[in-house]
Order: structure tokens, then C-alpha cells, then sequence
């Protein structure tokens, strides 16, 4: 391959449904991206069966973020770091539910969907409907977060869409809140951390609840370093998720990504798409123990 020929290999793939919109580029895909992944087969053979308590996801219904140079990312929710997690969750017995901001449909980064992944693809075609008319984030809040609510966890996928919305909405920061305070599990990975800076909204930096947290969380060193070198992404972000967790107090655990996932308290995290297996195993015996089984 000439180097003509690499340069554009690396260059990151206009999507023309949006201005000066990108995709990442071929090779990175090559780099980041599987027909297949770890999933080892890991089966439930004592599932949840009572049907009162499910799991909540909060999904991005953003496709696009905007980079330093004005170029915009095509992003969404990574479709290994929701589906595999949702794959363990719901063979383990809880049914989960889908909400976005805007009640509008999830996006996902299709591009990375592993093609020959049944556990993946499986999940993906049960829980499309769900996808394509989740509920109202709003609504849930208002109807379901009370004391008797059904969900026994919150969770919240990877993707960069995740950083378009989410880390500044007050109602995730109410889903948060409640979370804490019943003493319910919050699951997250890779980028989806960010969810927790908005606990963060609109309070003093010393009070924020999450202070002293040790988590795993896709390294800022990447988006700003092989992310750009590869052309997976087409500028910087505006800002950084481990950064702006750590001026919180929150402790990042890795510096790289080798799938490694942490257990906080009642906080499941995981490092990247490489976590979504072993993150959904923690987080279905989890949520097994806590009913008992």
C-alpha cells in the first residue's frame, strides 16, 4: 500500500447525512471492531422468574458530536457495550427497559455491530423495538422512580453519543439521585461514565455523591492520541470524561483498555467495548444476589 493509500485509509469516512460529518475511518475500524466477541457462552440455569424487577437503560438519542475543529462525529450508543451487557442482564431473568432524553429512538453505532455475533444480534433484534420507541426518560421519572419502582439497576451503554446530552441533564441527575438513595446498582462502561457527571448539575463540587469512587473508564489519552492518529475520530472533544471526573474526586483505575471492570459500592464499571462481556457477567450475579438467587 502506497502512503497515499495509507493517509487515506486513516482518514475518517464523511457521513452525508449531516455537514461536515464523519465516521471513523477504515482502518480504524479494522483496529477497534469484530465479527465476533468474547462471549463464551455463559448461561443462567437459575434465572430470575418473578418478573417485578427490571433494569432501566438510559441510551443516547444523539448521533452526532461536535468536535474542537467544527467536524461532527457519527457516533451513538456502541452496539457491543449495550447488547452484550443487555444479553447477560436478560438471560439472567430482568427484562430491561429503554428511555432517552427526548423519548425519540436510540442511536447506534452500526458500524460496530459484530455481524457474527449471535449473543449480540440475538439481543439486538429483541430489543429493537424498544429501541426504536424507547420510553421518555421524563415519564419514567414521573411514573416509575417512586418507592415502589420496578428497577433494581440503571444502565447506561458506552458510545461518544453518550457525551451529548446526558452528562448535563438534570433528569439523569434525578435517575442518579434515586439510584443512591434505594441503594439500586448503576452499571456503566467505557464512555457511559460521563453519565455520572450530572450528578454534579447544578451543586457544590464538594458535596458531589460519587466523590472517591474508584472506576473504569475509556482513557482520555486515546481520544486525544490514537483516536486522532487512526482517524476513528475526526477532531477533539471539547472536553474529557476521565478529566472531568477526576476534578470531582471520582479515582480512575486503568490507563489503557484490556477490558478490565471494577465494582464500587453499588457501581459497576468497565473500560471499554472489551469489558461488555465480563461487565455483563458482574452486573447479572449482582443482580442475582440481590434477589437472592
Amino acid at each position: 500500500m502506497t502512503a497515499a493509500q495509507q493517509a487515506s485509509d486513516r482518514a475518517p469516512t464523511p457521513d452525508h447525512a449531516e455537514h461536515n460529518a464523519f465516521f471513523p475511518s477504515p482502518y480504524s475500524l479494522t483496529q477497534y471492531t469484530a465479527s465476533k466477541t468474547d462471549f463464551d457462552g455463559t448461561t443462567y440455569p437459575n434465572p430470575y422468574k418473578e418478573g417485578k424487577w427490571k433494569v432501566l437503560m438510559i441510551a443516547t438519542d444523539e448521533r452526532y458530536v461536535l468536535t474542537t475543529n467544527g467536524k461532527f462525529f457519527s457516533t451513538g450508543n456502541h452496539p457491543v457495550e449495550m447488547l452484550l451487557p443487555i444479553h447477560h442482564m436478560d438471560q439472567a431473568g430482568f427484562e430491561v427497559d429503554i428511555a432517552t432524553l427526548s423519548g425519540n429512538p436510540a442511536k447506534l453505532e452500526l458500524w460496530a455491530m459484530p455481524n457474527e455475533d449471535e449473543a449480540v444480534l440475538g439481543t439486538y433484534r429483541k430489543y429493537l423495538p424498544k429501541l426504536k420507541q424507547p420510553l421518555k426518560l421524563a415519564d419514567v421519572l414521573e411514573k416509575s422512580l417512586g418507592k415502589d419502582s420496578p428497577y433494581i439497576a440503571v444502565f447506561v451503554p458506552g458510545g461518544h453519543g453518550v457525551l451529548a446530552g446526558i452528562p448535563h441533564s438534570k433528569e439523569v441527575k434525578q435517575v442518579l439521585k434515586w439510584a443512591m438513595d434505594h441503594d439500586k446498582y448503576i452499571v456503566t462502561l467505557c464512555h457511559g461514565p460521563a453519565c455520572l457527571l450530572a450528578a454534579a448539575v447544578d451543586e457544590d463540587p464538594a458535596d458531589y455523591p460519587f466523590k472517591d469512587y474508584e472506576i473504569c473508564v475509556f482513557p482520555d489519552s486515546l481520544d486525544t492520541g490514537a483516536n486522532q492518529e487512526i482517524g476513528y475520530m475526526p477532531g477533539l472533544l471539547p472536553w474529557l470524561v476521565g478529566e472531568s471526573l477526576e476534578k470531582l474526586g471520582v479515582k480512575v483505575l486503568n490507563r489503557g483498555i484490556d477490558g478490565r471492570c471494577h465494582t464500587d459500592r453499588k457501581l459497576i464499571t468497565g473500560d471499554s467495548p472489551l469489558a461488555s462481556h465480563n461487565l455483563g457477567k458482574l452486573a447479572a450475579a449482582a443482580l442475582l444476589k440481590e434477589v437472592g438467587l
